[in-house]
């Protein structure tokens, strides 16, 4: 078994409800939840926006490869809302490279795997300078050694801190 490290957040509905059904279909269709983040509200990360976002760590222990468990995070998206396709339009019209959006979900990490293809990067490229990317993950596992960098998560928190003056809030995953 394989331990995989999920982010879900959104920023659009109800959205402790909508993790809370994420963690759910989670369980079901890629493998038992064994540990949850509490949420974290933080401004949007990479583009304007008026919601704030609300994420949550989520470690889960799975049989299934990295492949298939992006394959099921994409169904458990649409399955609570996402339409990936109007988001590009919404894209392509306002330039923006990130978009408000009822959930989605990211694979941070896959056991100490390192992955590079055209669909999937494992770790997740952007951990070290998102905030509300690190500070769950402090939550759950200060200790945890980025299998790249070697760097703790929390020493990445550290630094990003340093680096960003404490900024680095938002989201845009």
């Amino acid at each position: 078994m394989a331990r995989v490290v999920l982010l879900t957040g959104g920023n659009i509905g109800e959205m402790k409800d909508r993790l809370r059904r994420a963690q759910q279909l989670i369980n079901q269709r890629i493998g038992a939840v064994l540990r949850c983040s509490h949420c974290y509200v933080s401004a949007p990360w990479g583009f304007d926006a008026e919601q704030p976002f609300t994420n949550q760590v989520v470690v889960v222990s799975t049989d299934l490869s990295p492949e298939e468990v992006l394959t099921e995070i994409h169904r458990i998206e649409r399955d609570l809302g996402r339409n990936r396709a109007s988001e590009a339009i919404e894209k392509a019209a306002t330039g923006q490279r990130y978009v408000s959006r009822p959930i989605d979900i990211d694979i941070l990490f896959y056991d100490d795997a390192v992955i590079s293809t055209p669909d999937l990067t494992i770790p997740h490229p952007g951990i070290a300078e998102r905030e509300f990317v690190l500070a769950p993950l402090c939550e759950l596992m200060r200790d945890r050694r980025h299998p790249v960098s070697g760097r703790t998560m929390e020493e990445l928190r550290e630094a990003l801190k340093k680096s960003s003056g404490d900024a680095g809030g938002g989201n845009g995953n």
